[in-house]
């Protein structure tokens, strides 16, 4: 197996248990209704589920629960990689942003912490981030 073999599993298992996460916080409810269901569609594509593991994902999603994260740092790079996933197809829409919301929480970011952190990775990953914002960046990361 070459390496980038082994990086694009690691990579679709990242996916998965991303899927997996937001299947979770979807069914925390309950039943789907057609919204969600739709939504989660455009979820497995976003993040190259296949139907044989979307199928597999649905049946048994109580045995794929949400990872335990410790570490703010960790929490981060979740979300992080979430939303590299998620804007490949460069747009989000209102149920995305909800369920991105109640992810957030759920691996352990406060409510307004995760209503800050969501609203600045949609600027981010749009481009619609200010110059101000930028130079904000890039002077927290020189120092």
């Amino acid at each position: 197996m070459s390496f980038s073999e082994l990086y694009e599993s690691g990579t679709q298992k990242r996916n998965v248990l991303h899927f997996a996460a937001i299947a979770n916080m979807a069914l925390v409810d309950g039943e789907l209704n057609l919204d969600e269901e739709k939504m989660l569609n455009r979820f497995s594509r976003k993040l190259a589920i296949s139907k044989e593991q979307y199928e597999e994902i649905m049946s048994n999603v109580s045995s794929y629960p949400l990872p335990n994260i410790f570490t703010i740092k960790e929490r981060f790079e979740y979300i992080y990689e979430l939303f590299c996933m998620i804007y490949a197809d460069h747009e989000i829409d209102e149920p995305e942003m909800h369920l991105i919301h109640k992810y957030a929480i759920g691996i352990g970011f406060e409510k307004e912490m995760a209503n800050k952190l969501i609203n600045a990775s949609i600027k981010i990953f749009s481009g619609k981030i200010s110059f101000e914002e930028y130079s904000l960046f890039v002077k927290i990361l020189a120092e």
